[in-house]
């Protein structure tokens, strides 16, 4: 049997190093998803079928991730779902050539990228995005949008499209959809302390935060000391001791390996770890009406299907990372009632952020109805 495993996966990378050199790297994922790398003969039919989809097309358009194919299982970001989806809308005038793993940059680099225009399309979190279009880091406002039925309420709200989206074109972005991963987590290395389940239990813990001002103060409010650490270096500092808590989804945790080195896992609730699919607008108007809408069609889409995978994905890390170990907990009501009393949005603290970012207190208002506000969309919240 290991035998067999062995020439099958040899075959697999032989197959896979021959598209990619050939140029296929997008029919080599295509194929290395569904499972028919180890066969020739399923190869050289996803080949044939990804070239002469390439060649029918009338417009070529570069989507860049982050995350590799295969990551949507414990992280639910959709790939491949996009990819057909783009293509299928357009009757084919759209040939996604897909660019995941990071190979165009990552964070706020790839944001820059596609904000210049040297990438049609990109996938990256609202906090990294938030330094484009910075009004976007409003969704790292405490207990403002944090439940994720809170935050599919305010991204798919009128007054979300009317005054956020239309700051976001202004950096020269088309925003595609947001998409809902789950919220922020509040995570423990092993050996950094118990659970954190009140603001009481985060006093000087040496918290890993990203470079959102937003979520420094957030943490510094609720009793932390913030450790601004770049997301690659995150992992060998929580080994080290340097950070001993962090914060992103259940699903991140998973992608990218800290279920080996963490103890204790909290669901607070209070900031979502949400994303975006985004084109550079210029390239956007730049393309006929009927394949305008075809995107838009196509992005509600895989909107929908991401809401469906949310519950599977994050079951499937949670699954996973309990193999190590690793313990899960949920806020009582009260508990819930103290972080929100201690740092969440109606504190004064957080006024200066709501002109800053909405442009008044009045549209700020108007926000918040809509993230309270059920719309016609339905997401499993943690």
């Amino acid at each position: 049997m290991d035998t067999e495993r062995k020439e099958l996966d040899s075959a697999a990378r032989r197959n896979f190093l021959k598209l990619a050199s050939t140029g296929s790297f997008t029919a080599a994922l295509v194929a290395g998803a569904g499972g028919m790398l180890w066969s020739s003969e399923a190869v050289a039919q996803t080949a044939k079928e990804e070239s002469d989809r390439e060649r029918a097309a009338d417009h070529i358009m570069t989507l860049a991730t982050e995350y590799v194919i295969g990551t949507s299982r414990a992280y639910p970001m959709m790939q491949l779902d996009v990819k057909e989806n783009l293509q299928n809308a357009s009757n084919g005038k759209i040939y996604v050539k897909l660019a995941p793993g990071g190979q165009l940059g990552v964070g706020s680099a790839l944001a820059q990228k596609v904000q210049g225009a040297t990438v049609n399309a990109g996938q990256f979190s609202l906090s990294n995005f938030a330094p484009f279009a910075p009004t976007v880091d409003l969704i790292n406002m405490p207990y403002f949008c944090g439940a994720n039925q809170r935050f599919v309420n305010l991204v798919t709200s009128d007054i979300w499209k009317k005054e956020v989206n239309a700051l976001v074109e202004a950096r020269g972005f088309k925003p595609m959809f947001y998409f809902c991963i789950d919220p922020r987590v509040m995570a423990v290395r092993k050996g950094g302390g118990g659970a954190i389940m009140t603001p009481g239990d985060l006093q000087g813990i040496k918290f890993r935060v990203p470079g959102s001002k937003m979520l420094q103060q957030f943490y510094r409010m609720g009793g932390a000391n913030p450790t601004p650490v770049a997301w690659g270096e995150t992992p060998s500092a929580i080994k080290q001791g340097v950070a001993d808590a962090l914060d992103p989804a259940v699903g991140a945790l998973y992608a990218f390996g800290f279920k080996d080195i963490l103890s204790h896992v909290t669901f607070t609730q209070a900031v979502p770890d949400s994303q975006t699919y985004a084109c550079n607008l210029e390239w956007f108007n730049g393309l006929p009406g009927d394949v305008q809408e075809a995107i838009e069609w196509a992005s509600e889409m895989s909107f929908q299907q991401n809401l469906a995978k949310v519950p599977s994905a994050r079951t499937y890390a949670m699954a996973e990372m309990r193999k190590s170990g690793v313990e899960f907990h949920s806020l009582s009501d009260d508990q819930l009632a103290e972080w929100q009393d201690t740092v969440g949005y109606q504190r004064s603290e957080w006024d200066g952020y709501k002109t800053e970012l909405a442009g008044s207190m009045e549209v700020f208002d108007k926000l918040v109805e809509a993230a309270g506000t059920q719309s016609r969309y339905y997401v499993h919240d943690a």
